[in-house]
């Protein structure tokens, strides 16, 4: 077994796991089918080739939160291309300066493929929307013989410089991790993200259970302790008692 890892960073993500007419909301991390997309994208699976999603998508899944970002509201307008007339407001949401580790677990065969597609997509990539590139490759690292829970905790923090300043006082920090939980693994959230489907006439997912974990990550932007002086030995009274002597 594999894990291979993905630095997902931009100026804007949207992960919608639900939709309800023009509301289109985001969840406060990538989302499984959000990601399986994206890796389909890049080996060029079509939308109706649900033979190569069930590949992919059973693949276990996680990600570590590594700066949050902050979530932005946005309308938008349309008009019909034939009669000009405007269309109902669009509301939609993003995750605005957000960063995050996403993994998927598999066997050594299948994630080289997605490795080698990763380097070389076929569509390019994006986070959640097709109006959200990726500011970096979204390949991070290929870790052998390792679980998802493992291979986070190794990858080193990616947040921004600003972002890890801000706790320059801590040599380490925890990082939340929402991980796909084992059949044998109970108290899991459930979230209807996990991919059956992406043809266009029937789109479809079913629950996966997710849990929410920590891992401690070394922080870069740490500030060390200063070096510490000796302080000289000092005696007010050495001075009187070699003139007694």
């Amino acid at each position: 077994m594999s894990v291979l890892t993905l630095r997902l960073a931009g100026p804007l993500q949207a992960w919608g796991a639900s939709a309800r007419f023009a509301r289109r909301t985001t969840e406060s991390a990538p989302t499984k089918s959000g990601v399986i997309g994206m890796l389909a994208a890049a080996r060029g699976l079509d939308r109706g080739d649900d033979t190569g999603l069930a590949r992919l998508a059973a693949l276990r899944f996680a990600v570590r939160i590594d700066q949050p970002g902050t979530r932005v509201r946005d309308f938008q307008t349309a008009h019909h291309a034939d009669t000009g007339k405007p269309m109902p407001l669009s509301e939609r949401y993003y995750l605005a300066d957000a960063v995050f580790v996403a993994a998927v677990e598999g066997a050594d065969e299948l994630l080289d493929e997605i490795d080698a597609a990763l380097n070389r997509p076929a569509h390019a990539p994006y986070l959640g929307r097709r109006s959200c590139p990726p500011a970096h490759p979204v390949r991070l690292s290929l870790h052998r013989t390792a679980h998802l829970t493992q291979a986070l905790a190794n990858e080193p923090w990616q947040a921004a410089a600003w972002y890890r300043r801000q706790r320059r006082r801590d040599a380490t920090v925890s990082l939340t991790v929402l991980r796909e939980a084992r059949p044998d693994e109970a108290d899991a959230d459930l979230l209807r993200d996990q991919p059956l489907s992406f043809a266009a006439e029937h789109r479809r997912h079913a629950l996966r259970p997710v849990l929410t974990t920590t891992v401690q990550v070394l922080n870069p932007s740490a500030k060390t302790a200063p070096a510490t002086r000796a302080v000289p030995a000092h005696d007010p009274f050495a001075a009187l008692e070699e003139e007694s002597t």
